[in-house]
C-alpha cells in the first residue's frame, strides 16, 4: 500500500514561498484505485511527484509497503523507485528507435538489482506476457511511429508493471486521446489494478469515470479534500 502522512510541500516563490500540498493524507490499499481531480495548478502532480518518491516533502512521511521513503538515502529512494513504483506518464515517452516489446526489456534491465537481475530470456517472455495482457499480442515487434495513440499509452501502462510494482502512479492517461481510446485505457488501468494487486493514484480531469472508482479525492489550492461516492456522481455528471 502506500500511505501519505499529513504531506506539505512548498516551492519559492520571489521573496517567499508558494504551498503546493497543504497538509495532504491519503492511504490506498493494494488492488484499489484513487482518483485525484481537480482544476490545473492545484498541485495534484507535486502530489504525484512526491508519491512516486521524486521529490522529498517538506515535512510529512510516504510510507511505501511499510517503508518510510523518507528516511532512506538517495540510492535506497531510486531503488525503491525502480522495484516497486510504475509511473504511467502523461505523454507515452516511449523510445522511438525501440520496438514496443523492447521498451518492456529495457525497463526490465533497469529495474533488475544484482540479486534479482533475470535473464534475457526471461526479460523476453515477461515482457511478452504483459503486452498479450494489454491487448497488445501483434504489436511487440512496431515502433513508437507504427502505433496509435492508445497503442502508446498501453505500452506505457505495460513498462510500467514490467517490474511488477506494488504502486502504480498514473498521470493524466487519457488526456491525448479521444474519448472512445480514453475510456479503454481507464477500463485497462481498472482491470490491471485488480489483476496485478497494486495500489494506484490516478490523477485525471475526466470525470466520466469518477464513480468507477474505489475512492475520489479533489485537490484545490494543495489541500486535498476525500470526496463522498454521491459528491463524485455530481463531479462525473458535470
Amino acid at each position: 500500500m502506500i500511505r501519505l502522512d499529513d504531506i506539505t510541500l512548498t516551492f519559492p516563490d520571489g521573496d517567499g514561498f508558494v504551498t503546493a500540498i497543504d497538509h495532504a493524507n491519503l492511504a490506498v490499499e493494494r488492488g484499489t484505485i484513487t482518483a485525484i481531480t481537480g482544476p490545473s495548478g492545484s498541485g495534484k502532480s507535486s502530489l504525484l511527484a512526491v508519491a512516486s518518491a521524486l521529490i522529498a516533502p517538506d515535512s510529512g512521511r510516504v510510507l511505501i509497503d511499510d517503508v518510510d521513503a523518507s528516511t532512506l538515502s538517495r540510492t535506497q529512494t531510486a531503488t525503491l523507485r525502480r522495484e516497486r513504483i510504475g509511473i504511467v506518464f502523461q505523454q507515452s515517452n516511449l523510445l522511438p528507435s525501440l520496438t514496443a516489446l523492447e521498451q518492456l526489456e529495457v525497463m526490465g534491465h533497469l529495474g533488475s538489482s544484482n540479486a534479482t537481475k533475470r535473464s534475457a530470456q526471461e526479460l523476453r517472455a515477461r515482457a511478452t506476457d504483459l503486452l498479450v495482457s494489454v491487448g497488445l499480442e501483434g504489436q511487440a515487434g512496431k515502433r513508437p511511429s507504427a502505433l496509435s495513440g492508445g497503442q502508446r499509452q498501453r505500452v506505457n501502462i505495460a513498462r510500467a508493471l514490467m517490474n511488477d510494482p506494488s504502486i502504480l502512479i498514473v498521470d493524466e492517461p487519457t488526456s491525448a486521446l479521444d474519448q472512445e481510446r480514453g475510456a479503454a485505457i481507464i477500463d485497462l488501468i481498472l482491470e490491471m489494478t485488480l489483476a496485478r494487486n497494486t495500489a494506484t493514484i490516478l490523477v485525471t480531469h475526466d470525470r466520466s469515470h469518477l464513480t468507477r472508482m474505489d475512492a475520489v479525492f479533489t485537490m484545490v489550492d494543495g489541500t486535498l479534500t476525500p470526496a463522498a461516492v454521491e459528491v463524485a456522481a455530481m463531479i462525473a455528471a458535470q
